[in-house]
């Protein structure tokens, strides 16, 4: 296969004498898309009581219920680990995560005071990104860290490129772990890849790179809602050495595979700190799509 076949994008730039594009949903005071930086730095900054600890063990995945109005952090205690995340209303598992919109309204990666969006007709925040301690990284080669541009990984993919059945995929994982809370494959959807560095080359194409994460770093969030919350720690590990398919020469990958974990916190002063914050509400949109009749309901 020769190299130019391998992508339908072309590496050279041409002149069209096109004005410098602005961002299509650019960040202005009062903007209900952006949070409220003070209000979430004390969210942040606040005296939290640690109530539990959920292990996720290397290859595997867990979900837990996480209630509104609380901190979570998905942590690295072991060294670096990509970790796959799923979200959902604990209520109304309709209500999901929804990258591509997150993606649009902040950026491809994402990091301190970005917010996770659901899925419409909801399209409200999840959660509130409060804290990270690799902060937005940037690398020589375009990387970027937490990545909404690809998805989990998958079983379906690796049978089409390796011939192989491998049954620890983030996607197979985290059936696994909803399937007690009634939810099915179908249910899981779209990822955040947390602690994933990933970018686009010169011909547009999705890479990796090796996740920069040490022992201790953390991703937080603040419970916007009631939520159910599912994480995997991805079979490619730190993606040092990941690839396709379970033969001899990818045993290695075992080996740069290590746990993650989720830290539940409460706020020690829950009516102080969030004295100015708002459940989030679906927007009012009542127009039933030009289509005549009742108006549906949506539920919160």
């Amino acid at each position: 296969m020769s190299e130019a076949s391998t992508s339908s994008q072309v590496v050279e730039k041409t002149t069209y004498g096109i004005p410098k594009p602005k961002p299509a949903y650019y960040p202005h005071p009062g903007s209900p898309l952006y949070a409220d930086k003070e209000l979430y730095q004390s969210i942040h900054n606040a005296p939290k009581t640690l109530v539990s600890t959920h292990i996720c063990q290397p290859r595997s995945a867990i979900a837990i219920q996480i209630p509104a109005k609380t901190v979570f952090r998905i942590t690295t205690p072991e060294g670096p680990q990509v970790c796959d995340l799923n979200i959902w209303n604990m209520h109304n598992p309709r209500e999901r995560f929804w990258a591509a919109r997150t993606r649009q309204l902040h950026s491809a990666h994402v990091s301190t005071y970005d917010r996770l969006w659901s899925n419409l007709p909801y399209l409200r925040p999840l959660v509130t990104i409060t804290g990270d301690t690799l902060g937005g990284r940037h690398d020589e080669w375009g990387g970027r860290v937490h990545d909404t541009l690809g998805t989990r990984c998958d079983p379906y993919v690796d049978k089409l490129i390796s011939g192989e059945d491998m049954d620890f995929h983030c996607h197979s994982n985290l059936t696994r772990a909803v399937l007690p809370y009634g939810l099915t494959e179908f249910d899981v959807h779209d990822v955040l890849n947390v602690f994933q560095m990933t970018g686009l080359d010169e011909k547009d194409r999705y890479f990796m790179e090796t996740c920069p994460a040490v022992a201790g770093d953390y991703f937080e969030c603040f419970a916007e809602q009631d939520l159910l919350v599912a994480i995997s720690a991805c079979p490619g590990g730190d993606l040092s050495q990941w690839g396709w398919g379970e033969n001899e020469e990818k045993q290695d990958m075992v080996e740069c595979c290590r746990p993650l974990a989720i830290e539940v916190y409460q706020l020690d002063d829950v009516e102080s700190v969030l004295k100015a914050w708002n459940p989030p509400k679906v927007p009012n949109y009542r127009g039933n799509h030009g289509l005549t009749g009742p108006t549906p309901s949506i539920q919160e």
